[in-house]
């Protein structure tokens, strides 16, 4: 079973060009009193945009929302292990899932400028060998629960199931085929992330990932 959940997760990364978007930086350029124009520099060692305001610097940078969850209760030893396991296994792959996720987008928006359906198949043949030889050395690197919770946070950052990932680069009948041969083994690429019931305690550990704060 570990080696089929490889062969989905390389398959489904193999479907996809490299190429992450650049970190988005935000400065305004207007003086808010006079709407001037003035001067923007930049902080180091860390890059943030600033300006000067009545001759101080000062840094402009997005906050992002910060959630507050209330401590946690374990009815035994075996639960604390369990979600100490589930931080390990969430810190391992959530940086693949934001990083397919990525690809997922430049994918898109490259194979629009593509002429034909003939160009956009070279292209995926050439990124497939591409991808295999990157990313094959990582996936073998996971066990089966962190592949299967890997296929789950793709959802997450995606909102789209592995299977219809497959779906969309390469068609219903592999796409159908992939998830036979996954229902034999008792899972299926049809899988959805539910963060409200049985993905709670999961999307709890990506926001305290997300924040830092484990």
């Amino acid at each position: 079973m570990k080696k089929l959940i490889f062969i989905f997760l390389t398959f489904i990364i193999a479907l996809l060009s490299s190429g992450i978007r650049a970190q988005e930086y935000y400065a305004t350029n207007l003086n808010p009193e006079s709407e001037r124009p003035v001067s923007t520099i930049y902080l180091m060692p860390n890059v943030y945009p600033a300006v000067i305001l009545e001759g101080d610097t000062v840094a402009c940078m997005w906050l992002k929302d910060f959630i507050k969850y209330s401590p946690l209760t374990f009815r035994s030893t075996k639960d604390q292990v369990a979600y100490t396991k589930l931080v390990r296994d969430v810190k391992k792959t959530l940086p693949y899932a934001k990083e397919i996720a990525a690809i997922i987008l430049e994918t898109y928006e490259y194979m629009e400028t593509l002429p034909s359906d003939k160009e956009r198949q070279k292209h995926l043949n050439r990124m497939e060998k591409y991808l295999m030889d990157q990313y094959s050395p990582k996936m073998k690197k996971l066990t089966r629960s962190q592949g299967q919770l890997l296929m789950k946070l793709v959802d997450r950052e995606t909102n789209s199931s592995s299977y219809h990932i497959i779906d969309a680069f390469m068609g219903s009948f592999k796409a159908w085929t992939y998830n036979l041969f996954a229902n034999m083994f008792g899972n299926s690429l049809k899988v959805r992330y539910n963060p409200y019931n049985e993905d709670r305690v999961t999307e709890r550990v990506c926001v305290l990932v997300e924040q830092g704060a484990v």
